[in-house]
């Protein structure tokens, strides 16, 4: 089955409602093992992409995950990108800046993982945290040792999702495309999954009273979301909402969305030119000897 990439993707300057986007869809497989099968055809086609984007050396990848907790951004990292070379993929996870991050702007410690020419890079949550749990615990910016003018600016949110877009512009146009994820979780489905946590011991690290403190605050998250996601999609950058509560088929939509995306750019093999080709042949005669 063909998935539509377009439906999971937010128009650049809509009014976003989550609760009117599903977080469950029909599925894309007809069991376990169609999902398998179809998920290592998405692999094997993400791995010849990949060599092609390195060979080709002119474009970046760039996906970015963000979520609430539990809704599997690290399980769609490990299995999707299984497949791609690990020498050309770059993964980074951010969490709590430390006190040299601090004191620089809110996407200097982003900024230096970009993905070079030719190679993905993955970010397990971003920058775009800064506007999202620092938007529901605005006591965090009070550690960030920003000017009083600035916190105080009414037009201080929009003011950051404009620092985001300048920059998802600018690296666009230096090569690099930009994919970002937003897995769509119901709270229902977050509560089951946190205890099955607390019922598999291999699984209880992953899980504390920190996280139940943070659900008690998901509308909050919800609204936050909302505010980001309708200001930072855009037609070089866009925000893709993936029904989160089918762990399979949230893979086998993030899987589709990569390949297509990378199946756009115009990329192929370098040829080499006539002098190449003669120092070629010069070599093979010299290994035929």
């Amino acid at each position: 089955m063909r998935i539509n990439n377009k439906k999971f993707r937010i128009e650049q300057g809509c009014k976003l409602r989550l609760k009117s986007w599903p977080t469950r869809v029909k599925p894309f497989y007809k069991s376990k093992e169609a999902y398998e099968q179809l998920l290592a055809e998405h692999i094997q086609a993400m791995s010849d992409q990949q060599a092609v984007l390195y060979a080709h050396n002119r474009y970046a990848l760039l996906l970015i995950f963000q979520a609430m907790d539990a809704a599997g951004k690290d399980g769609a990292i490990k299995h999707v990108m299984s497949g791609v070379n690990p020498q050309g993929c770059q993964v980074y996870s951010f969490k709590h800046p430390s006190a040299q991050e601090l004191e620089h702007d809110f996407l200097w410690r982003t900024t230096q993982c970009l993905p070079e020419r030719g190679r993905i890079g993955i970010f397990n949550r971003s920058y775009y945290e800064e506007v999202l749990i620092v938007r529901v615990h605005p006591e965090i910016l009070q550690a960030q040792n920003l000017p009083d003018d600035a916190i105080g600016d009414g037009e201080f949110w929009e003011h950051r999702y404009r620092s985001i877009v300048d920059l998802e512009k600018h690296l666009y146009a230096n090569g690099t495309r930009i994919i970002k994820f937003f897995l769509h979780l119901s709270k229902e489905e977050q509560r089951l999954r946190f205890l099955a946590r607390i019922d598999n011991p291999d699984k209880n690290w992953k899980f504390s009273q920190a996280d139940i403190e943070e659900r008690k605050l998901w509308s909050d998250y919800q609204r936050a979301y909302e505010k980001c996601l309708a200001a930072t999609s855009t037609k070089h950058a866009p925000w893709y909402v993936v029904p989160a509560d089918d762990k399979h088929n949230a893979r086998l939509i993030i899987s589709q969305i990569i390949i297509d995306t990378l199946g756009g750019l115009k990329m192929n093999f370098p040829k080499p030119d006539k002098s190449h080709l003669a120092e070629l042949r010069k070599i093979r005669k010299q290994l035929e000897k």
